[in-house]
């Protein structure tokens, strides 16, 4: 089938290569994984050193300071090496994405704990304006940056919705209010990340002269 697909030889050479390149990891993950579940410590680590880097930075987006999500990031670990005998093994998305799951749902009940969500009255509810505007004309650094600087509640919502990809149904459900209220987190959220991001724009223009 290949020879049909390439004629080039080179083409057919590269082809058996990067197949045999992502069979073999896949092979050295599956066991890795494997190794995982019998507890053998260089395993842990080598998994944790892996992704610890990007869940850190996912733990970041909802704790805000660099001490709690340290503490996320341990616990989260935690919690992933003792559900690793539930993990079926597909590829290293959906690895990537149990992980990160893992890590999403133990800063959600931190918060949670800690009693930090602070959501709007049902008067507010009723008089919020449901958009869904998209900011542009910013950079990545700045609306990150803003979006960490934003009310608890509003910034977990946003990131949830708007990053993580959730349905309003499902936050609901997670962080234990009512539909309408999230919807209502991501509208304010949204405006007052854009009044903020305009208002550092601003600054900057006026720095420039």
């Amino acid at each position: 089938p290949f020879s049909k697909i390439f004629n080039n030889p080179k083409q057919r050479s590269y082809c058996f290569l990067h197949l045999y390149i992502k069979t073999h990891q896949k092979l050295l993950t599956i066991q890795l994984i494997e190794d995982c579940k019998k507890g053998k410590p260089q395993a842990l680590r080598k998994l944790f050193e892996s992704y610890s880097g990007y869940m850190f930075r996912v733990c970041l987006r909802y704790m805000k300071n660099t001490e709690d999500a340290e503490d996320m990031l341990s616990q989260g670990f935690s919690k992933v090496f003792q559900n690793l005998t539930k993990l079926e093994y597909r590829d290293e998305i959906s690895l990537k994405a149990w992980i990160k799951k893992a890590m999403i749902f133990e800063c959600l009940m931190h918060l949670r704990k800690q009693h930090n969500f602070i959501m709007m009255s049902e008067n507010e509810i009723e008089d919020a304006v449901y958009t869904d505007e998209i900011i542009e004309g910013f950079e990545a650094n700045y609306i990150f940056t803003e979006i960490a600087n934003l009310p608890v509640g509003y910034r977990t919502v946003l990131n949830l919705y708007c990053i993580e990809g959730y349905k309003h149904q499902e936050i609901a459900e997670i962080l234990n209010i009512k539909e309408n209220t999230s919807r209502s987190q991501l509208n304010k959220a949204k405006k007052l990340l854009k009044e903020r991001l305009a208002a550092n724009n601003k600054k900057d223009e006026r720095k420039r002269f």
